[in-house]
C-alpha cells in the first residue's frame, strides 16, 4: 500500500502565496504520475496540476501561469507553488499518486487533503 500526505496548506490573502507539499510512501513501489485536484464546497473534485508517467506537466487553464509543479524523485515527493492567490483558490487540496507495487501491481493512492483559504 502507498500513503500519501500532503502539508502546507493555510490562510492566505488575495495576491499571496503557498506551497504545497506531497509525500508518497511505501515499500517496492515505482510512482508514474502524481499531481494535485482540489475541491471547494459544493463543488466537484478538479484537476489542478500533475506530473505525467513521461515527466510532462500538465495544468488546469485556470492555474496556469500562477501555479508551478515541481517534484524530487529521490523523496517521492511533489509540490505546488501557488502565487498570486485568488478567493476563488480556496478550496481542499488533494495530492494523488498512481504507479505499481512490485512491478505489477496497480495504485491510486490519495491523500487526506490540505485546506488552502483565500481571504482578505
Amino acid at each position: 500500500q502507498v500513503q500519501v500526505v500532503e502539508s502546507g496548506g493555510g490562510l492566505v490573502q488575495p495576491g499571496g502565496s503557498l506551497r504545497l507539499s506531497c509525500a508518497a510512501s511505501g515499500s517496492n513501489f515505482e510512482i508514474n504520475a502524481m499531481g494535485w485536484y482540489r475541491q471547494a464546497p459544493g463543488k466537484q473534485r478538479e484537476f489542478v496540476a500533475t506530473f505525467t508517467s513521461i515527466g510532462s506537466t500538465n495544468y488546469a487553464d485556470s492555474v496556469k501561469g500562477r501555479f508551478t509543479i515541481s517534484r524530487d524523485n529521490a523523496k517521492n515527493t511533489v509540490y505546488l507553488q501557488m502565487n498570486s492567490l485568488k478567493p476563488d483558490d480556496t478550496a481542499v487540496y488533494y495530492c494523488n499518486a498512481q504507479g505499481y507495487i512490485r512491478i505489477w501491481l496497480e495504485f491510486d493512492s490519495w491523500g487526506q487533503g490540505t485546506q488552502v483559504t483565500v481571504s482578505s
